[in-house]
């Protein structure tokens, strides 16, 4: 059953990348943009981890906690994403767990798809090099926007693996 405004958000505990426990329940007072990237090492999740983090401290000060997920190890997770000191927890999902609580899939179409070229080409000119897939390379990302009590604000399911949440959606969500 796939996830829709005004459910709960399914609970989780989690460890991110530095080690340290992640619940969602310890963020129920404010706001959270629940992020769903592909592996660490996938440049197009770079470039978008770059993007929220210069819109981090924007969204902080509107009371919107930002966690990040990956279906990588620490381990990967540092040698990729951690390198742009992230200001928000990463989460490592190397078993792919909490992609099945919120319906996350995977496709091959997604995955080839020719929208995902640009997006590819500014990423390894911003410097985003592919490094080895882990976990499912077809995997697409997926944004839940949970509000403070942690029902479901919004959901939005990418349509290939370069597509995330429109970064208006989001600060409309953080204004509210």
């Amino acid at each position: 059953m796939a996830l829709v405004p005004g459910q709960l958000a399914p609970e989780f505990e989690a460890v991110d990348w530095k080690g340290s426990p992640v619940r969602l329940a310890d963020h129920r007072t404010r706001k959270v943009w629940l992020a769903f990237f592909r592996y660490a090492g996938c440049p197009l999740c770079n470039l978008r981890v770059h993007d929220i983090i210069a819109r981090h401290e924007g969204l902080t000060a509107r009371g919107v906690d930002v966690l990040a997920v990956f279906q990588s190890s620490p381990e990967r997770i540092a040698s990729y994403v951690g390198k742009q000191s992230p200001p928000f927890p990463i989460l490592a999902d190397p078993t792919e767990s909490l992609y099945g609580k919120y319906g996350l899939r995977t496709s091959l179409w997604a995955y080839l798809h020719p929208k995902n070229l640009g997006v590819a080409f500014r990423a390894m000119r911003r410097g985003f090099i592919p490094g080895p897939p882990d976990g499912h390379a077809t995997r697409v990302p997926g944004d839940f926007l949970i509000r403070p009590g942690g029902t479901l604000a919004d959901v939005y399911h990418g349509k290939v693996i370069s597509d995330h949440i429109p970064f208006d959606r989001v600060e409309a969500f953080a204004s509210t």
